[in-house]
């Protein structure tokens, strides 16, 4: 569906055709209208579906008409999991509401200077997009007033469950409006996150575009065998060395190995950096800056880059360490692939992660394919499978020997770990 074709206003449209952006994606044809409409939300839709446009088109459609309400405070509220999908769709905001006269975004989070953010709710804000903690910072101070606000958007808001930010999401709720528009967007419906929805909203539409388990078909899945860190490392150089990674996500368990390993791939000659929680939020921005310039080609980051980072160039998605939770590694590979381009997700895994291999193709309802390079092979014999495993020649060429990439699987929820790695 054409976005001509969702009434939204024409200010908008010319923002959205400056974008190179046509047809409406299958969450953003489904959701606009019924937020434009005034309804409660609640949606789920897979990452790169197009989420971000999808409420930020009808909360600018809401700008266009002058608040009814004096004041200097918000319009429309953003609550984010990360620092990092906060930003994003403060971009997003900018980016399609770059020709209205009411449009101000404020962007709140941890890593600002205080005196900087209190500068900035001082003055008038339209759009103000925010994760829990530092809002709940400064709603305790009183430097926000929430009674313009007609818009509340809870954006992964599974995300900001597991990360603890329940109470605060249900505290910044209560300080708005009763009569506010409500919309929340989450990977799944289900749950607590339903409850949630329940004590927020009134009534919600429900829409359901794919759930947290639906396949990235258009991302080939590998799964490569180590016997111990040395031969990881031999791997993961011969993989970045291919002509066809234009950028890659290296994904680490911890900070310090991802500090480490970007310090060896610079070392290796490699345009590297790094991407982690206990960096400051100046050094983050530079550095997803960089990457959305194409000035790194290589990320190596924790989970904290899994979410929230949306940038075209990247190709190859690689597990240096799996991860913890079987649902985090959906949102890694989901960070290559993008808007319907093709991507490769590879995964290291020593003969103890075999379990938890099989734990994450449970969930994902797919089998992650074996793959062996010649010269690098594995000492121990790969875990037995239904497939068969792809041999690649030492150009990364392979033959296929007629295996099956997929089987059915249950779609089990795993706990997730609490906090920002």
């Amino acid at each position: 569906m054409s976005f001509e074709n969702l009434n939204l206003h024409p200010l908008i449209l010319k923002a959205i055709s400056e974008s190179g952006y046509t047809s409406a994606t299958p969450i953003q044809e489904k959701a606009i209208p019924e937020l434009i409409e005034g309804h409660d939300l609640m949606a789920s839709s897979q990452t790169g579906s197009g989420k971000t446009a999808a409420f930020m088109l009808p909360a600018l459609n809401r700008l266009v008409e002058p608040s009814k309400a004096a004041g200097k405070g918000p319009r429309i509220l953003v609550l984010t999991p990360t620092r990092e999908l906060a930003q994003q769709v403060s971009q997003a905001a900018a980016k399609y509401g770059k020709y209205l006269k009411n449009a101000k975004v404020v962007t709140i989070l941890g890593g600002m200077p205080y005196p900087l953010q209190n500068k900035l709710l001082s003055q008038h804000v339209d759009i103000l997009v925010a994760t829990p903690g530092r809002l709940i910072d400064h709603l305790e101070r009183g430097r926000i007033n929430f009674s313009r606000l007609e818009m509340l958007i809870l954006d992964e808001a599974d995300r900001m469950l597991d990360m603890g930010f329940i109470d605060d999401v249900e505290r910044i709720a209560d300080a708005t409006p009763e009569s506010r528009q409500t919309v929340l967007f989450s990977a799944t419906l289900e749950g607590a996150i339903g409850k949630l929805g329940a004590s927020l909203m009134k009534e919600p539409k429900l829409i359901k575009i794919a759930s947290q388990t639906a396949k990235h078909e258009n991302i080939e899945q590998r799964l490569h065998y180590v016997d111990d860190m040395s031969h990881k490392n031999r791997l993961l150089d011969h993989m970045l060395r291919d002509l066809s990674v234009n950028q890659a996500i290296v994904f680490t368990a911890t900070k310090r190995d991802a500090d480490t390993l970007a310090d060896d791939l610079l070392a290796k000659g490699y345009d590297a950096a790094a991407l982690h929680g206990d960096m400051s939020q100046r050094e983050r921005t530079r550095t997803l800056t960089r990457l959305r310039q194409g000035g790194i080609k290589v990320l190596v980051a924790t989970d904290v880059a899994a979410r929230g980072i949306d940038v075209a160039g990247i190709t190859h998605v690689i597990n240096f360490d799996l991860p913890k939770f079987a649902e985090d590694y959906v949102h890694r590979i989901g960070r290559t692939g993008r808007a319907g381009a093709t991507g490769i997700a590879i995964s290291f895994a020593s003969g103890r992660d075999s379990l938890h291999v099989r734990k994450i193709e449970r969930f994902t309802g797919q089998t992650i394919t074996p793959h062996v390079i010649e010269g690098l092979e594995p000492k121990f014999k790969p875990r037995p499978a239904s497939t068969q495993k792809r041999n690649y020649s030492a150009r990364g060429e392979y033959r296929n020997n007629g295996a099956n990439p997929r089987r059915n699987g249950g779609g089990d929820r795993y706990a997730r770990e609490r906090g920002n790695r």
